[in-house]
């Protein structure tokens, strides 16, 4: 049967004016491993749906399958795993993300889309363990960084550079509790923009004002410290309400407290500049 046949069987057993999905893949150069992939389509509704088809055209090119997959996975984004081959040992990898072929121990590209919980090896959560993020990325600069392909080909020290700086990105957005929240929002297909006063109530822009205010008119290092440790106290609580409601999937309720986390940062970093100026 042809894929054209196929993808006509499949289009007939999903009917949804709601939902389309397009796949878009080149059939022209062959490959000798396979491609597996998960795939959500995402839509305006809650509704997610499922592709489950295979397709295994002829011989010499690569095998593309679609398969279900648990719905609390972040939406837009491929879940499966892609085994592909070195570029060159051509030797299969299996394992992703993958750094470094465990034939011919070469540098290999990075790969686009990655979550960086899955780079960083921690898992999906909010509160995740910071001295095991820290302990993973030593780890993989420690083999990536530029500098230990200085006399390797071009190729290398091309792949060399992209890892590394992919590894740095997914570092420092999961370091902090404000990137971190923000990404698992994005993650579910959510955004925090800038300017975002007009989402947030009265009342706590108010009193934020008034944090200012108080911090402007600090006039010994004890009075801006003593602000200091009432917003560390203020980000620890909305710490503690972010996983919570991230856990609950009250994905609204977490982006209203991640705004909340966004301005007390900001009163943070105000702090310590102050503090900077009575030394």
């Amino acid at each position: 049967m042809l894929i054209s046949d196929m993808l006509s069987v499949n289009s007939r057993i999903v009917r949804s004016s709601r939902a389309v999905l397009h796949l878009n893949w080149l059939m022209t150069e062959p490959l000798p491993v396979y491609k597996t992939v998960t795939c959500l389509a995402h839509f305006p509704s809650k509704d997610i749906w499922h592709s489950n088809m295979t397709l295994r055209p002829r011989s010499k090119t690569r095998e593309l399958i679609c398969y279900s997959n648990n719905a609390n996975v972040p939406r837009g984004y491929c879940t499966g795993q892609v085994k592909l081959n070195c570029w060159k040992c051509k030797q299969p990898i299996d394992k992703t993300p993958a750094f470094f072929c465990m034939s011919c121990k070469v540098v290999q590209p990075s790969e686009e889309g990655t979550s960086y919980f899955k780079i960083m090896d921690c898992d999906y959560t909010f509160t995740l363990d910071i001295q095991k993020l820290q302990k993973r990325y030593l780890q993989l600069q420690r083999s990536l960084h530029p500098d230990n392909f200085s006399q390797k080909s071009m190729k290398e020290q091309e792949y060399s550079e992209s890892q590394s700086a992919l590894v740095n990105k997914a570092y420092k957005t999961l370091l902090k509790p404000l990137s971190r929240g923000v990404y698992m929002l994005k993650l579910q297909g959510m955004h925090i923009e800038d300017g975002t006063e007009s989402g947030t109530e009265s009342e706590f822009l108010i009193k934020l004002m008034e944090i200012n205010e108080a911090l402007h008119e600090a006039q010994t290092p004890e009075e801006a410290n003593q602000i200091g440790q009432d917003t560390k106290g203020k980000l620890t609580d909305l710490t503690e309400q972010i996983d919570t409601a991230l856990r609950q999937g009250e994905l609204h309720a977490a982006k209203a407290l991640l705004v909340q986390m966004k301005y007390y940062a900001n009163v943070e970093e105000k702090v310590k500049k102050k503090l900077s100026e009575f030394m």
